[in-house]
């Protein structure tokens, strides 16, 4: 996994940092806004449906069920999702191009073909997690890494780098990822018996639980969807505002969207702990075992703090030197902006690990309410008068925070009303 996050992190640093050695800074700034469309869009509609396939799965194994009905009903849902999102980006398309991304309509092509193939990847990464197939979820973030970086790199070294270029190979990486965790989905599915993590198998005449069915899971998803849209949407937006409201300023723009990138690597590192996490916090919220459950987000929590805390300070003390030297930035920030940037990142990775808490509990609803409420702030501050980088500072801080103290209010609340369940597990397989 951690092999699969440097590639994939490589990837899209490397992007942003050879578009912006290699294009005029108009075409790096509309890409790195290409660069968190996608990043909104994509992992902010379908990583909910990742979450919510993982969870019924391993539900499911739980139980002792077999999973094949539920693989059937996920991908019917992210066939559905996806054909939604195009149309509303077919109708958006003339706004998006014109104002975000330089007029490009190769870049808006770019962001749909981008969707499409997240859509598959995540629609296959939330069967691996369910499964706890987790090599093979590595293999897929490995294969979407190499297939966007090693192309672009080709395309800087030609000496003709190209935004519509660069944009296109990006786009199609996670295309890549998704072919490459079939076979891990091939072996899962010709297990004789459903396993969990850990060893443990459920005897099929263990207990029963409520069906899977398309309705059901597109009800409990369509709550996540709009909760984890909004969870790529506080994260993500400052940067496009900014750059929207600095026009004349591309150079300020882009150093700015830059910065807000590289203080977003322990956050991107840090995101495929929900989908180890969210499986084994099933399990233990299904067989009623909160001490365990209390443990696992603890340990998660501490974590966060090992590797947030030492980021936000570099974020403070070398932030501004790092986004000139990696990014070609023209403009250099204040220790100030980036530090700021940077402990808003630890507030936010707080969030990465509550989430999972709450999915794993069935409080859906809450992870919705908290990103609600975090967006609302943000893009009330965003809207505010005066220095557009200020502004988007202050907001950013002031959103997470909202976020992250709603969630650990529900977690908690959601723990005291999950009653524990008498269910025998069977022992280890051996």
């Amino acid at each position: 996994m951690v092999g699969g996050l440097v590639l994939v992190g490589a990837a899209g640093y490397g992007f942003i940092a050879l578009s912006g050695y290699t294009l005029s800074a108009a075409d790096a700034a509309a890409l790195a806004s290409l660069y968190l469309l996608v990043n909104i869009i994509g992992p902010g509609l379908f990583f909910a449906l990742e979450q919510e396939i993982s969870r019924s799965t391993s539900t499911q194994l739980t139980a002792g069920n077999r999973i094949g009905p539920v693989a059937r009903r996920g991908a019917v849902l992210t066939f559905g999702v996806l054909i939604g999102v195009l149309a509303i980006l077919v109708c958006i398309s003339p706004v998006l191009v014109n104002r975000v991304l330089a007029g490009n309509w190769w870049l808006g092509a770019a962001v749909m073909v981008s969707v499409s193939a997240t859509a598959a990847v995540y629609l296959v990464r939330g069967l691996l997690g369910g499964v706890q197939r987790f090599t093979g979820y590595a293999v897929t973030l490995a294969v979407e890494g190499i297939a966007r970086l090693l192309p672009c790199v080709a395309i800087a070294a030609s000496g003709a780098p190209s935004a519509v270029g660069y944009s296109m190979i990006f786009a199609a990486g996670a295309g890549f990822g998704a072919l490459a965790g079939l076979p891990w989905l091939v072996r899962a599915a010709r297990a004789e018996a459903p396993h969990i993590g850990g060893g443990y198998a459920v005897e099929p005449a263990g207990f029963a639980l409520p069906g899977h069915s398309v309705g059901r899971m597109a009800r409990r998803s369509s709550l996540l969807i709009g909760g984890t849209l909004l969870m790529q949407l506080v994260p993500n937006l400052a940067p496009i505002v900014v750059t929207a409201r600095l026009a004349g300023d591309a150079a300020t723009a882009a150093a700015f969207a830059s910065a807000f990138i590289l203080v977003r690597i322990p956050l991107f590192l840090f995101t495929p702990v929900q989908s180890m996490l969210l499986p084994t916090l099933t399990k233990a919220a299904t067989i009623g075992d909160l001490p365990a459950f209390r443990a696992k987000l603890r340990l998660n929590l501490l974590a966060v703090a090992a590797v947030g805390l030492p980021a936000a300070l570099l974020s403070l003390l070398v932030g501004p030197w790092a986004v000139q030297l990696l990014f070609g930035a023209q403009v250099r920030l204040s220790g100030t902006v980036v530090g700021l940037l940077g402990i808003s990142t630890v507030i936010l990775m707080i969030a990465q690990v509550l989430q999972p808490g709450l999915v794993a509990l069935d409080r859906h609803f809450w992870v919705t309410i908290a990103w609600v409420l975090g967006t609302t702030v943000l893009v009330g501050m965003l809207a505010l008068p005066g220095n557009p980088l200020r502004a988007a500072v202050i907001a950013q801080f002031a959103g997470s925070l909202l976020v992250a103290v709603t969630m650990v209010a529900a977690v908690v609340n959601g723990l005291r009303r999950s009653p524990a369940r008498a269910v025998e597990v069977a022992a280890p397989a051996r």
